[in-house]
Protein backbone atom coordinates (compact mmCIF):
# COMPACT_ATOMS: atom_id res chain seq x y z
CA UNK A 1 0.00 0.00 0.00
CA UNK A 2 0.82 3.59 -0.78
CA UNK A 3 0.28 6.79 1.18
CA UNK A 4 -0.92 9.32 -1.21
CA UNK A 5 -1.54 13.21 -0.02
CA UNK A 6 -4.76 14.34 0.24
CA UNK A 7 -4.80 16.66 -2.54
CA UNK A 8 -3.34 14.20 -4.91
CA UNK A 9 -6.61 12.06 -4.13
CA UNK A 10 -8.12 11.47 -7.89
CA UNK A 11 -11.59 9.65 -8.95
CA UNK A 12 -11.19 5.71 -9.29
CA UNK A 13 -8.55 5.73 -6.68
CA UNK A 14 -9.84 3.34 -3.71
CA UNK A 15 -8.79 4.28 0.04
CA UNK A 16 -8.30 2.96 3.46
CA UNK A 17 -10.47 5.21 5.54
CA UNK A 18 -11.32 5.04 8.95
CA UNK A 19 -11.30 0.94 8.73
CA UNK A 20 -12.89 0.94 5.95
CA UNK A 21 -12.31 -0.05 2.23
CA UNK A 22 -13.97 3.62 -0.10
CA UNK A 23 -13.80 4.14 -3.93
CA UNK A 24 -13.63 7.57 -4.93
CA UNK A 25 -16.26 8.42 -7.28
CA UNK A 26 -15.43 12.62 -7.42
CA UNK A 27 -13.00 15.01 -6.20
CA UNK A 28 -12.86 18.99 -6.24
CA UNK A 29 -10.11 20.84 -5.59
CA UNK A 30 -10.93 24.28 -3.68
CA UNK A 31 -8.61 27.22 -2.42
CA UNK A 32 -10.00 29.60 -0.41
CA UNK A 33 -8.88 33.06 0.06
CA UNK A 34 -8.13 31.86 3.65
CA UNK A 35 -6.07 28.97 4.83
CA UNK A 36 -4.64 26.24 2.82
CA UNK A 37 -6.52 24.36 -0.46
CA UNK A 38 -7.97 21.13 0.22
CA UNK A 39 -9.72 18.36 -1.88
CA UNK A 40 -13.16 17.51 -1.13
CA UNK A 41 -13.57 14.20 -1.89
CA UNK A 42 -16.77 11.65 -2.58
CA UNK A 43 -16.35 8.33 -1.89
CA UNK A 44 -18.20 4.99 -1.59
CA UNK A 45 -17.65 2.05 0.82
CA UNK A 46 -16.82 -1.15 -0.84
CA UNK A 47 -18.30 -3.48 1.47
CA UNK A 48 -21.15 -1.73 3.07
CA UNK A 49 -22.33 1.05 0.54
CA UNK A 50 -22.07 3.65 2.62
CA UNK A 51 -21.63 7.28 1.16
CA UNK A 52 -19.75 10.00 2.61
CA UNK A 53 -18.12 13.75 1.60
CA UNK A 54 -14.95 13.96 2.97
CA UNK A 55 -12.39 17.24 2.87
CA UNK A 56 -8.75 16.35 2.88
CA UNK A 57 -5.94 18.99 3.23
CA UNK A 58 -2.30 18.67 1.53
CA UNK A 59 -0.81 18.11 4.74
CA UNK A 60 -3.35 14.90 4.97
CA UNK A 61 -2.28 11.72 3.58
CA UNK A 62 -4.42 8.36 3.20
CA UNK A 63 -3.50 4.90 2.05
CA UNK A 64 -4.19 4.17 -1.31
CA UNK A 65 -5.14 0.24 -1.69
CA UNK A 66 -4.37 -1.98 -4.38
CA UNK A 67 -6.91 -4.40 -5.38
CA UNK A 68 -6.32 -7.90 -7.48
CA UNK A 69 -8.21 -8.41 -10.45
CA UNK A 70 -9.42 -11.48 -11.59
CA UNK A 71 -11.62 -12.53 -14.64
CA UNK A 72 -14.57 -14.72 -14.21
CA UNK A 73 -17.18 -16.48 -16.14
CA UNK A 74 -21.08 -15.78 -15.48
CA UNK A 75 -23.16 -18.96 -15.71
CA UNK A 76 -26.38 -18.75 -14.26
CA UNK A 77 -28.75 -16.71 -11.55
CA UNK A 78 -29.10 -18.80 -8.30
CA UNK A 79 -32.10 -16.78 -6.06
CA UNK A 80 -30.71 -13.65 -5.26
CA UNK A 81 -26.99 -14.74 -6.36
CA UNK A 82 -25.11 -14.96 -9.19
CA UNK A 83 -22.76 -17.80 -9.63
CA UNK A 84 -19.47 -17.00 -11.27
CA UNK A 85 -16.61 -19.22 -12.48
CA UNK A 86 -12.69 -18.72 -12.49
CA UNK A 87 -11.26 -19.02 -15.99
CA UNK A 88 -8.00 -20.22 -14.74
CA UNK A 89 -8.81 -22.76 -11.69
CA UNK A 90 -12.70 -23.06 -12.69
CA UNK A 91 -13.94 -22.95 -9.34
CA UNK A 92 -17.34 -21.74 -8.69
CA UNK A 93 -18.04 -18.73 -6.55
CA UNK A 94 -21.35 -16.95 -5.13
CA UNK A 95 -21.80 -13.77 -4.92
CA UNK A 96 -24.97 -11.41 -4.10
CA UNK A 97 -26.82 -9.90 -7.01
CA UNK A 98 -26.85 -5.96 -5.43
CA UNK A 99 -22.76 -6.43 -5.68
CA UNK A 100 -23.40 -5.20 -9.45
CA UNK A 101 -25.99 -3.36 -8.97
CA UNK A 102 -28.48 -2.03 -11.96
CA UNK A 103 -25.46 -3.34 -14.35
CA UNK A 104 -26.33 -7.08 -13.58
CA UNK A 105 -29.74 -6.42 -15.68
CA UNK A 106 -26.83 -6.68 -18.28
CA UNK A 107 -25.88 -10.07 -17.58
CA UNK A 108 -24.91 -12.65 -20.20
CA UNK A 109 -24.75 -16.12 -20.22
CA UNK A 110 -20.73 -17.34 -20.52
CA UNK A 111 -20.22 -13.53 -20.16
CA UNK A 112 -16.27 -12.62 -19.26
CA UNK A 113 -16.69 -10.04 -15.84
CA UNK A 114 -14.01 -8.91 -14.16
CA UNK A 115 -13.59 -9.00 -10.31
CA UNK A 116 -11.90 -6.57 -7.97
CA UNK A 117 -10.75 -8.30 -4.64
CA UNK A 118 -9.21 -6.93 -1.22
CA UNK A 119 -7.62 -9.56 0.81
CA UNK A 120 -9.03 -12.35 -1.69
CA UNK A 121 -12.63 -11.45 -0.69
CA UNK A 122 -14.73 -10.35 -3.70
CA UNK A 123 -16.22 -6.22 -3.49
CA UNK A 124 -16.88 -5.41 -7.03
CA UNK A 125 -17.84 -6.62 -10.77
CA UNK A 126 -16.92 -4.88 -13.57
CA UNK A 127 -19.18 -6.06 -16.95
CA UNK A 128 -17.92 -4.72 -20.38
CA UNK A 129 -18.52 -0.83 -20.80
CA UNK A 130 -20.93 -2.32 -24.01
CA UNK A 131 -23.33 -4.99 -24.70
CA UNK A 132 -25.75 -6.15 -27.69
CA UNK A 133 -29.15 -6.58 -26.45
CA UNK A 134 -32.33 -7.36 -28.64
CA UNK A 135 -35.10 -4.70 -28.63
CA UNK A 136 -38.43 -6.36 -28.06
CA UNK A 137 -40.10 -3.24 -27.92
CA UNK A 138 -40.04 0.04 -29.83
CA UNK A 139 -42.74 3.24 -29.89
CA UNK A 140 -43.86 3.69 -33.10
CA UNK A 141 -42.50 7.00 -34.76
CA UNK A 142 -44.60 9.67 -34.33
CA UNK A 143 -45.39 11.40 -37.79
CA UNK A 144 -43.30 15.10 -38.03
CA UNK A 145 -41.01 14.25 -35.46
CA UNK A 146 -37.12 15.41 -36.54
CA UNK A 147 -34.82 13.04 -36.22
CA UNK A 148 -32.29 14.88 -35.24
CA UNK A 149 -33.02 15.59 -31.88
CA UNK A 150 -35.75 12.83 -31.34
CA UNK A 151 -35.27 9.49 -29.47
CA UNK A 152 -38.05 7.51 -28.63
CA UNK A 153 -38.08 4.63 -25.57
CA UNK A 154 -37.20 0.75 -26.52
CA UNK A 155 -37.19 -2.13 -24.23
CA UNK A 156 -34.50 -4.82 -24.24
CA UNK A 157 -34.43 -8.55 -23.91
CA UNK A 158 -33.74 -8.03 -20.49
CA UNK A 159 -36.35 -5.50 -19.43
CA UNK A 160 -33.87 -2.28 -19.61
CA UNK A 161 -35.39 0.65 -21.39
CA UNK A 162 -33.18 2.75 -23.47
CA UNK A 163 -33.99 5.36 -25.41
CA UNK A 164 -33.09 5.04 -28.86
CA UNK A 165 -33.30 7.10 -32.75
CA UNK A 166 -36.67 6.96 -34.64
CA UNK A 167 -35.68 4.53 -37.21
CA UNK A 168 -34.83 1.81 -34.82
CA UNK A 169 -37.28 -0.77 -34.32
CA UNK A 170 -38.34 -3.70 -32.95
CA UNK A 171 -35.83 -6.98 -33.39
CA UNK A 172 -33.01 -4.71 -34.22
CA UNK A 173 -29.59 -5.67 -32.32
CA UNK A 174 -27.79 -2.77 -30.71
CA UNK A 175 -25.23 -1.98 -28.95
CA UNK A 176 -26.09 0.01 -25.37
CA UNK A 177 -23.58 0.80 -23.10
CA UNK A 178 -24.00 -0.82 -19.53
CA UNK A 179 -23.54 1.91 -17.06
CA UNK A 180 -25.08 4.91 -18.18
CA UNK A 181 -27.68 2.42 -20.30
CA UNK A 182 -27.55 4.66 -23.61
CA UNK A 183 -27.71 3.48 -27.06
CA UNK A 184 -24.37 3.62 -28.76
CA UNK A 185 -25.25 1.95 -32.15
CA UNK A 186 -26.57 -0.72 -33.80
CA UNK A 187 -24.85 -3.90 -33.78
CA UNK A 188 -23.20 -5.83 -36.15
Amino acid sequence: MAKISGVDIRPGNILEYEKGIWKVAKTQHTQPGKGGAFMQVEMKNLIDGRKTNVRFRSADTVERVRLDTKDFQYLYAEGDDLVFMDVETYDQINLPADLLGDAAAFLQDGMTVLLEMYDERPISVQLPEQVEATIVEADAVVKGQTASSSYKPAILDNGVRVMVPPHIESGTRIVVNVYDREYVGKAG
